[in-house]
């Protein structure tokens, strides 16, 4: 049997493959707002989701219905999750940052600075409409 922080250590990567899989098929559109702070340009929430997915795979109503009703038992509370793991995103990131940074000239920190920030924006832009500008 597992004990309680191995148990809970497993469900959280399991939730995480999960959501993994769910950003993998569509929800790029779903996210973006919340990852990366941008506004997406059709919205945010389960309808726009399901309308991008109804055109790109070409789902039936019944499979339209389907995922709707999938995604809508879902998405309250992979909001909820993210909600709690953004925070730690965000301060690996600025690790990560501050790390690579101490080994640049003045100079190239603030090239780093600059690249980072139009990488960013770029997958920003990228994520929130689901396809590659």
């Amino acid at each position: 049997m597992l004990n309680r922080p191995t148990a809970w250590a497993t469900l959280l990567l399991v939730t995480t493959f999960a959501a993994g899989i769910v950003v993998g098929v569509g929800g790029r559109a779903l996210w973006g707002r919340v990852a990366y702070g941008g506004a997406p340009e059709r919205g945010r929430g389960v309808e726009p989701l399901v309308a991008e997915l109804t055109d790109e795979l070409a789902l039936t109503p019944v499979q339209r219905d389907s995922v709707h009703a999938i995604l809508q038992r879902h998405f309250t509370r992979m909001a909820a999750v993210w909600d709690t793991v953004r925070p730690r995103f965000d301060a690996l990131r600025a690790e990560m940052d501050s790390e690579v940074t101490a080994h640049l000239t003045p100079d190239q920190q603030a090239k780093y600075r600059d690249h980072m920030a139009r990488h960013r924006h770029q997958r920003e832009k990228t994520d929130s409409s689901g396809k590659k500008r």
